[in-house]
């Protein structure tokens, strides 16, 4: 049974027994229940949505169940076909849509698919709202509509070029500077639709060489999606062997985004939004954002300028609520999603890329040596499989008790403070895990922390 429910949207594998897995009728039970919703908050007004999709094999026919679902709604839909994440977000609103859906299970293997579901501006809905959304899926509570009011299909292939033209005519982005610089770069987009759109934005910007690696939209994915060090030695070797300045890796949907340096090491997927919001902060001072199981470093560098870093619960909805609240100037995830508001409320790797290339550039060093102008901290990151048997509140209480006297916070499962380091346990919002991701000065005792309480949770 791997059908997950949550703020995060519907995801499981494909196949299998309805409720159990992403089959073709929970599909269209959980797109009708968003329709449903949708058509509820927006009464007095004819409902279209923007749909696009990733490159994994699925994904053809998850399209196609989510559009004729739609239809059969009475809802007309703008069809982006391959896509990204962040692409579509901002379709929503550069078309004055009243909400989307991405199909993609972000960086989860080839097997799984999902439904991402936001809301008119192109953000994913908050918690209360997915709630909902599940509430009807449950009770069915949903129509069809007649032949007469059957919703319209207009498919796009534009929204790709529109939202790599609204990066270019951003303030903060050079491109006469990033095409000085005469970078050669390599590209590993997983056999997804990252393929299409950075090797595309890299050209607009001015890069001198592009080298492609894994970039033809196939689905087949040529390694585990997830941009972790251990998955990405093709390209670290590619990098080396080609000469390059840097490479650049973003997962299937293309919301997260890493870097491997010069010299065939990696920049470190944390170390994304410390390099962005660096810059960012030199040219707009103000607060910052990322979740719990971000790295210090951000704090660390928002406080060198002036500004206020503030934490917020892990998921990119939470991220931008603690933006919004705090109107920081940029924000994110540690796992290589930066949001910068300028642009739009949602982790984007196009604008993350073209942010991180004029900082680059105008700094005129390598990669490797900007990586050493930000405060070397370590982060282990760890899972354990969740079991039936296992009450994670009771493990939480149990920590609780271990380490009375330390700062903990439980906005979001268990972070527990120590002076040169943090420890943070969390179920995941998109696979039947526990996360324990800890963080400290040294690899070593990141991952002391970590093992100390790790093994804390499996003894009796």
């Amino acid at each position: 049974m791997t059908l997950i429910k949550s703020i995060s949207g519907i995801r499981g594998t494909i196949g299998g027994k309805p409720g159990d897995n992403l089959t073709p009728l929970d599909i269209v039970k959980f797109t009708a229940a968003y329709l449903r919703f949708q058509q509820q908050k927006h009464q007095k007004t004819a409902l279209q949505i923007v749909v696009g999709r990733d490159a994994r094999i699925s994904g053809e026919m998850v399209e196609g169940l989510v559009v004729q679902t739609a239809a059969a709604m009475g809802v007309n839909v703008i069809l982006a076909g391959f896509s990204t994440t962040p692409t579509v977000e901002m379709a929503v609103v550069q078309t004055q849509s009243q909400g989307g859906i991405i199909l993609t299970a972000s960086h989860n293997p080839k097997q799984w698919n999902a439904l991402k579901l936001l809301n008119e501006n192109g953000e994913f809905l908050n918690a209360a709202e997915g709630q909902k959304v599940l509430e009807i899926a449950e009770q069915n509570d949903y129509e069809f509509a007649p032949v007469e009011k059957l919703g319209k299909i207009n498919r796009d292939n534009t929204l790709i070029d529109k939202h790599i033209d609204a990066v270019l005519q951003l303030k903060s982005v050079n491109r006469d500077i990033i095409s000085k610089a005469g970078f050669r770069i390599v590209v590993d987009a997983v056999n997804s639709t990252g393929g299409i759109a950075i090797p595309r934005l890299l050209k607009a910007l001015g890069v001198k060489e592009v080298i492609e690696l894994n970039c033809e939209p196939t689905g087949d994915f040529a390694h585990n999606p997830e941009p972790l060090p251990e998955n990405l030695t093709e390209i670290a070797k590619k990098v080396v062997e080609e000469k390059a300045d840097l490479g650049i890796v973003v997962d299937p949907d293309v919301d997260r985004l890493a870097f491997i340096m010069e010299n065939g090491q990696m920049f470190g997927e944390e170390y994304t939004l410390v390099a962005v919001a660096d810059y960012i902060l030199q040219q707009t001072p103000g607060n910052t954002v990322s979740n719990l199981s971000s790295t210090r470093a951000l704090r660390d560098i928002t406080e060198k300028a002036g500004g206020k870093y503030y934490a917020a619960a892990v998921g990119e909805v939470n991220v931008v609520a603690k933006m919004k609240e705090t109107h920081a100037v940029i924000g994110g995830e540690g796992n290589g999603g930066v949001i910068y508001p300028a642009l739009h409320y949602g982790r984007d790797a196009l604008v993350g890329t073209a942010l991180f290339l004029t900082h680059l550039a105008q700094k005129k060093i390598k990669i490797s040596e900007l990586r050493k102008l930000y405060p070397d901290y370590f982060i282990s990151k760890n899972k354990i499989t969740l079991k039936p048997e296992m009450n994670v509140k009771q493990l939480f209480e149990k920590l609780r008790k271990i380490y009375t006297g330390f700062p903990i916070i439980d906005i979001d499962g268990l972070k527990i403070e120590f002076p040169d380091g943090w420890v943070h346990l969390r179920t995941s919002n998109t696979e039947p895990i526990l996360r324990i991701y800890a963080e400290s000065v040294s690899r070593e005792k990141a991952d002391a922390y970590a093992q100390k309480v790790m093994k804390a949770i499996t003894e009796e």
